[in-house]
């Protein structure tokens, strides 16, 4: 397809995104809760399809040589379609995050009062790559607070990408509402990315999800403002205030091997030096068994001769697959130093009993999410009771964390009066 041809189609799908933006702006929170309903339904009733979709983007991938990693993300099954259905309507029964008074006030010395009120964002596109399930979450959100969604998910997952958009739409059009809130770019071409980072006027917000490459170009090349979902290069430090080592190997191992390739996946772990004699002979073994690679500091390689040895580069690293690094500490100042220098600000947590040093840790960690006594990969929108979410924000402005409904608005200053007139 020529640049011209792309050029035509996206300002079709700008004009229709404003069009849908203006009935969404009018309609109740009960429609918007209807919709994605009705998506869950269709998603369920229609699961085989899916899956046929889904087939042909794994083998697609697969003939690309993805890694484990991305095809992970990437595969459906019954249960995982099942659970995006189930985070349609878990989001549907959240409070509705549009209209809320969020502040009130009045100001003695001229009589106004005030208000600051919800109102959604307007109209959002999201770039995305191999997860499919995003394309259902992003949209979902997206519509319960009120906002228009343009999506762009990678070639790697397409067909599933767009089937799902498709059911999306469909439950949408049931509620009696313009299935155009949701729209899927198809079009593979990388110029159709370029042309929503330059949309400026058109979009009012765009989130990047995917790995270092896609938000650090979607960072350097927009015109649009950006939420940002960095990498999640994820620790957890143990302390020696322990009382039972069982459970924080059972935490460390829940951490980096139930699901290695999410973004809240554990990549380092740092253990204090008078906990370490009790904790990593047993824990070394287990994740050996478990076919996790181990890359350690001098003093990790003495509990086992299988360890590798760790390079600067390791402490920085997303490995996204079965590689854990490890580091000895000598207290829980060097820990939170190193956190801080080496982690990407997305989620870390500290094992221990003593709570003046978790409540020291938990203060001076500079992450998004910073966690206490359990696993990383509870770092997910879903398990903060937000429904789903779009990715975890690790920058600083406007929103911070799992970027769920609420996350999705801003707001408005009501100014009441009576007749006033300044002075």
């Amino acid at each position: 397809m020529s640049n011209e041809k792309m050029q035509q189609d996206f300002d079709t799908i700008c004009a229709r995104a404003q069009q849908a933006k203006s009935a969404l702006a009018i309609c109740t929170a009960e429609m918007r809760n209807n919709a994605l309903t009705n998506a869950a339904n269709l998603i369920r009733a229609n699961s085989q399809a899916i899956e046929t979709a889904n087939a042909t983007d794994m083998q697609n991938a697969k003939a690309d040589a993805l890694s484990e990693a991305m095809l992970d993300r990437l595969m459906l099954n019954q249960a995982r379609i099942n659970a995006i259905a189930d985070a349609l309507d878990n989001i549907a029964t959240i409070a509705d995050p549009v209209g809320r008074v969020i502040e009130k006030w009045d100001n003695p010395n001229n009589g106004l009062k005030f208000e600051r009120v919800t109102i959604p964002i307007g109209i959002i596109g999201i770039i995305y790559e191999s997860r499919p399930n995003v394309t259902a979450d992003a949209a979902a959100l997206c519509l319960k607070s009120g906002n228009v969604v343009i999506l762009r998910g990678g070639k790697e997952s397409i067909h599933s990408s767009k089937i799902i958009s498709d059911y999306v739409r469909q439950g949408i059009k049931q509620a009696g509402l313009p299935e155009d809130a949701v729209q899927f770019i198809s079009e593979p071409n990388r110029y159709m990315v370029e042309l929503l980072l330059k949309a400026a006027g058109n979009i009012d917000l765009i989130i990047p999800r995917g790995g270092k490459g896609l938000t650090g170009r979607v960072m350097q090349d927009a015109r649009v403002p950006v939420l940002a979902h960095l990498d999640g290069n994820c620790h957890i430090y143990v302390d020696d205030n322990l009382k039972d080592c069982n459970i924080a190997e059972a935490m460390i191992i829940n951490a980096k091997m139930r699901r290695t390739g999410v973004c809240g996946a554990l990549e380092t772990l740092l253990v204090h030096g008078n906990i370490a004699p009790q904790l990593l002979p047993s824990l070394l073994q287990k994740l050996n068994t478990a076919t996790c690679v181990i890359r350690g500091d001098d003093k990790v390689q003495q509990y086992s001769d299988k360890v590798e040895a760790a390079t600067e580069d390791d402490w920085r690293e997303e490995y996204l697959q079965n590689i854990l690094a490890i580091k000895i500490v000598g207290n829980v100042d060097e820990a939170i130093e190193h956190i801080n220098h080496y982690g990407s600000h997305h989620t870390d947590a500290i094992i221990s009993d003593d709570a003046d040093t978790t409540q020291k840790f938990m203060q001076h960690v500079d992450s998004a999410i910073v966690m206490h006594n359990c696993s990383t990969q509870y770092a997910d929108g879903g398990e903060f009771g937000m429904g789903a979410e779009i990715g975890i924000a690790t920058g600083r402005l406007h929103a911070r964390g799992p970027v769920a409904a609420r996350e999705l608005v801003t707001y408005k200053n009501l100014v009441y009066g009576d007749g006033h007139c300044r002075p």
